[in-house]
């Protein structure tokens, strides 16, 4: 596998920082998406690239929300980084590649938006609501996540428990589901709380 991360969104707030990017959003959204779209136009070659590589699957890292959602107004993404994110994707398809969508914080809104964009599977955090894709997209698309990490950290053994079972009882139904961490494990995650996780991970996946 390989990938990127600066496709769109974090491209922007890597190279503005989030107080210019909310700040021109905020001031005039239709000349910050027309920045958007310039941006796009660009980082496309970087795609025609993957496109080109012999890695049958890319990663796509764009962190469009935070925790509480969209930033920007819903209308805003769906004229300007959807648009951009197909054009871009669409080196990605016609190649053959298998595409996976990732985004930190809760992109349940957009789920439907990412997935017409033509791509292949979600990962996840938390926030997001997996019940919903699983749903709805359950047999056609993968999904990886989306166990609490702060669980890991900071639960009891009975916690764990119940978290990896509730992802289990969303996604195990599901051909494409992979149980993970939402936003990885932490180097400070007490190893016993890893080894309770791996325990029930086993335990509860069997089919």
């Amino acid at each position: 596998m390989t990938g990127i991360y600066v496709s769109c969104m974090s491209g922007l707030i890597d190279m503005l920082g989030w107080n210019m990017l909310l700040t021109c959003a905020g001031a005039d959204p239709e000349r910050f998406g027309e920045f958007t779209t310039r941006y796009s136009l660009w980082i496309e070659n970087f795609f025609k690239a993957l496109a080109a590589s012999d890695a049958p699957v890319v990663m796509i890292h764009d962190d469009i929300v935070w925790t509480e959602g969209a930033f920007i107004e819903p209308q805003w993404y769906r004229k300007f980084i959807f648009p951009s994110y197909r054009r871009c994707f669409r080196h990605l398809i016609e190649a053959g590649k298998k595409i996976l969508y990732t985004s930190d914080g809760n992109y349940t809104e957009f789920v439907d938006d990412i997935a017409s964009c033509g791509v292949n599977g979600f990962v996840l955090e938390p926030l997001t609501d997996m019940a919903y894709i699983a749903e709805k997209y359950g047999r056609t698309h993968s999904f990886i996540g989306n166990a609490d990490t702060g669980i890991l950290l900071y639960g009891s053994r009975d916690d764990i428990y119940r978290e990896v079972k509730r992802c289990m009882d969303i996604g195990k139904k599901c051909p494409g589901f992979i149980m993970a961490v939402g936003n990885h494990i932490p180097p400070n995650t007490p190893v016993d709380s890893c080894l309770w996780y791996d325990e029930f991970c086993k335990q509860l996946g069997k089919r």
